[in-house]
């Protein structure tokens, strides 16, 4: 078979529309995912019994669960239990922001838990409030030490996305789905598909690399 390179050049528009939207939707989930994250993260760690209790349901319950279930509830479920309609492009968001926050949770909370306790107990004797002691001694510690798991949830959220194709949004999957049911050229869309994704997290895996030499200097 010859691979016709014309093809993939033909449908590069579409193509960069779908990574375009691809990445509007990992950073906007994200965005999202790590404000939660963080919120349950400490609650795991630092919350009374009850904070404790909710974030713990919220983690298992998103982990329990397959991510392509979750944003087809969102999107088929709960416009029918809150008579609501959502569009595609919003549970899609929705969906990558509840997930990623339930593992950047776990994330959290095992970085912030794995600072010596002596440090939380100076600083307090000290006389510096609880908030003052997490944000200025344990947060910079803990964070140095998240910067890895974080980097890497964020290549799975990214590559996630592409499950999004079974409520039609138009990311990168669905685009080359519908050029390749126009043109019948498969191997020469999904070869072109998968090289976007890997530019995708190639990129980010080299700002995340950068990051952990820059950490590491300081």
């Amino acid at each position: 078979m010859d691979f016709d390179w014309s093809v993939i050049w033909q449908a590069l528009p579409e193509l960069l529309k779908g990574a375009r939207l691809t990445v509007l939707i990992a950073l906007a989930g994200l965005a999202g995912g790590l404000v939660i994250g963080f919120t349950a993260g400490l609650a795991r760690a630092y919350g009374n019994a009850v904070l404790n209790a909710i974030a713990f349901l919220y983690v298992e319950l998103i982990r329990g669960t397959p991510i392509i279930v979750q944003v087809m509830f969102i999107y088929f479920a709960l416009p029918i239990l809150a008579d609501v309609r959502i569009n595609p492009l919003a549970a899609a968001i929705m969906a990558i922001v509840i997930n990623a926050g339930a593992y950047i949770a776990e994330i959290v909370r095992g970085s912030f838990l794995s600072v010596h306790r002596g440090l939380r107990e100076a600083g307090l004797a000290l006389g510096l409030p609880f908030w003052k002691v997490l944000f200025y001694i344990i947060g910079p510690l803990a964070f140095r030490r998240m910067i890895p798991a974080l980097g890497n949830q964020f290549i799975v959220s990214l590559k996630d996305t592409s499950l999004f194709i079974v409520i039609g949004v138009g990311e990168l999957t669905r685009q080359g789905q519908e050029i390749m049911a126009a043109n019948f050229r498969a191997v020469e869309i999904w070869s072109a598909v998968a090289m976007f994704y890997l530019i995708m997290t190639g990129t980010l895996t080299l700002i995340l690399r950068l990051t952990e030499k820059r950490m590491r200097i300081l």
